[in-house]
């Protein structure tokens, strides 16, 4: 057990590098069947992993908003789901307070990282990028052990553990984060309303409102629609580019023209 969950808290850990990165493994369906290679059952990794996918697939980070922890909540779903033997059901009986548990922590250390920026600026403004290399050493390990460490105790320690924590949490901490969590998302939302109303974005906005309110499509569909418009955008975009660019190339062609005439 020891050596699986150590195994299991580095995947998160890389998961979790990968999280402020490219964010190509942050997904449950990829998460979770490693985890679940890990354990030694990939077939029960995958069916665990392939339900939190389809119950957080419309979860994701929107501007300041930070979501339940789907990395973390579903490693250690998977993991315990398969070590007590409870399947699926212990899988999401786990995985979604772990989540919420881990989001807590994320937006602790989100919101002490807001300080490391002016050490950073700082470092930049006087050329002195040895300093700005240190912010990113020390950042690194904190961002790799803020999930390595939750799901190295709760694999090894089991699922037990994990409900003596939710419980020792006073319920006024719980509120409030859960106020906090509400209140970021208004902010989020506005800085993506400063990006979207910028230019010609605002169409695709207003397009999505219209059908989530009016319409009542849920999200597969809209995305779909979104995707199709986006494709007729682009290739307007570059049809417009492409005869300006022609246009350009004309015009010294007619000159010469003109010149060769005149020398004539």
């Amino acid at each position: 057990m020891l050596t699986q969950a150590i195994l299991v808290a580095i995947w998160a850990g890389i998961c979790s590098l990968d999280d402020v990165g490219p964010q190509m493994l942050r997904r449950p369906l990829l998460t979770g069947t490693i985890a679940g290679i890990i354990m030694g059952d990939v077939v029960q990794g995958l069916a665990i992993s392939a339900t939190l996918e389809l119950m957080w697939m419309g979860i994701g980070n929107v501007g300041a908003y930070s979501a339940p922890d789907i990395v973390a909540g579903a490693i250690i779903g998977v993991s315990l789901g398969i070590t007590t033997g409870g399947g699926i059901a212990t899988g999401i009986a786990l995985g979604v307070p772990v989540s919420l548990l881990c989001q807590q922590l994320l937006i602790i250390w989100r919101s002490f990282a807001c300080f490391l920026n002016p050490w950073a600026e700082k470092s930049i403004q006087d050329g002195n990028y040895r300093g700005l290399v240190k912010v990113h050493y020390f950042s690194t390990p904190v961002w790799f052990l803020i999930r390595a460490v939750p799901c190295f105790i709760a694999i090894y320690f089991g699922s037990d553990l994990i409900k003596t924590i939710l419980d020792a949490i006073p319920k006024n901490i719980i509120t409030g984060m859960g106020v906090a969590s509400k209140l970021i998302p208004a902010v989020g939302i506005c800085i993506l309303l400063l990006m979207l109303l910028k230019g010609r974005m605002w169409f695709f906005f207003l397009l999505g409102f219209m059908l989530t309110t009016y319409l009542k499509l849920p999200i597969i569909p809209i995305t779909f629609i979104a995707l199709a418009f986006a494709v007729l955008y682009d290739m307007a975009s570059m049809n417009s580019k492409n005869n300006n660019d022609d246009k350009q190339d004309n015009k010294p062609a007619l000159n010469n023209n003109v010149e060769e005439e005149y020398d004539l």
